[in-house]
């Protein structure tokens, strides 16, 4: 059966009111001890009046309540009031019951009918306490503190557990799966979570063997071109410049193959980088290939082969659209900066540049805009290393793509 998580929180929540008015009411009554109040009131007001002074108009009351601490008055026959010692109490019920409660005003009273037909009102004077005010408060706080505690931390502690799930998936952990438990809200959430992040995980482990499929099928193909072109090649110069132009064009798209296997197996298989890699020699040896500026220093962990990639790829987008000016490339532990002189990248595109095939308006196609991977390797390189890559803009015009990875540990 289900058990709706509302339903849980209201119960609770009614149990914990219940709780703590009782937890409350018994430390009043321990407090301010009304079974201690004199009963019955008869014998004692019969007392207090044998006490009275008869030969003062008003009985004496107001010494004798000062004497002993109580709040009296006293009333004729006829509920007029002959005089009190405190704050005068309200006239009784002259046909009610001899002896009657009055309420609770700064303590217990009541009024009781003496023998001679007068009445007197009699109460304890109590007195405001704060402490025992803050006592009460606190018993109350404590009680409903104690009781709301395992409820809220239950229910934060399962909503926490998925939304951490739901992180290392959203992070790239394809494989993580919520722990369910119950028939409430909370578990629903997480059997809908795990069957949806299954069938994405299908959807994408499909794409991808059909995407490592298809690029393996086109190698065999492209290199029967490359073998044709090779034997169609000879001393006519008309036939020469066709043949180089299609063997181009051949080596381009083998390059878009390997592309495409490449980042397969970055989605493919989990992160390995325990290996230190000198980047500043990496980024040295790639930048000399565009002749790039490199400075720095610094150590990584990570493949040096994907890095070493990574590195050509971002020096590569430099030369084909940093403009006619230098290149430099800044090296510190952890960070390669790749800066150019170019137009530089529109605020709305500077991430979308780094999605697969997304070319940026008025940037070539073909061999000198390349195939639209090479960024898109960098960022999958980048993240398969836990790190990332951003294009920022440059002082004085132009890019900078900065390319954050984990720092080696000091041998």
């Amino acid at each position: 059966m289900r058990r709706h998580l509302y339903l849980q929180i209201y119960a609770a929540f009614v149990a914990i009111v219940l709780v703590s008015f009782l937890a409350a009411g018994a430390t009043a009554q321990t407090l301010f001890g009304h079974d201690r109040v004199p009963e019955p009131l008869g014998p004692v007001a019969r007392q207090l009046a044998a006490s009275l002074d008869p030969t003062a108009p008003d009985g004496g009351v107001d010494a004798l309540g000062d004497r002993l601490h109580l709040r009296l008055t006293l009333f004729d026959a006829d509920g007029r009031r002959v005089g009190a010692s405190d704050t005068p109490h309200p006239p009784p019920d002259l046909g009610g019951e001899p002896v009657q409660w009055i309420g609770w005003e700064r303590g217990p009273n009541g009024a009781v009918r003496l023998d001679d037909g007068r009445w007197l009102a009699l109460g304890y004077h109590g007195r405001w306490d704060p402490r025992h005010f803050a006592t009460g408060l606190v018993v109350l706080v404590l009680a409903t503190s104690a009781l709301t505690w395992p409820l809220a931390r239950r229910i934060t502690r399962r909503l926490e557990r998925l939304g951490a799930v739901v992180e290392r998936w959203g992070r790239g952990e394809l494989g993580a799966r919520a722990p369910v438990r119950g028939h409430d809200e909370v578990a629903e959430l997480g059997r809908g979570f795990n069957a949806a992040a299954d069938r994405v995980q299908e959807l994408l482990d499909g794409q991808r063997r059909m995407l490592a499929s298809a690029s393996h099928e086109l190698r065999s193909p492209l290199a029967r071109v490359r073998m044709a072109l090779e034997l169609l090649d000879d001393d006519n110069p008309e036939r020469a410049a066709l043949v180089a132009g299609a063997t181009a064009d051949v080596e381009e798209l083998d390059a878009l193959v390997g592309d495409l296997l490449l980042a397969s197996r970055l989605q493919g298989r989990p992160a390995r980088v325990e290996t230190a890699v000198d980047l500043a020699a990496l980024a040295a040896a790639e930048g000399a290939r565009v002749g790039a500026t490199t400075t720095g220093h610094g150590q990584v962990r990570g493949d040096p082969t994907m890095l070493r990639r990574a590195l050509r790829n971002l020096v590569e987008n430099a030369r084909r659209h940093g403009g006619p000016g230098a290149i430099e490339v800044i090296v510190t532990p952890g960070r390669v900066e790749v800066l150019d002189r170019g137009p530089g990248v529109p605020e709305g595109e500077r991430s979308r540049i780094f999605e697969p095939f997304y070319r940026a308006a008025g940037h070539a196609e073909g061999r000198d805009g390349g195939v639209g991977l090479g960024l898109a390797l960098v960022r999958d390189i980048a993240r398969h290393h836990g790190g990332d890559v951003v294009c920022l803009p440059r002082d004085g015009g132009g890019s900078r793509f900065v390319l954050t990875l984990p720092t080696a540990a000091p041998p």
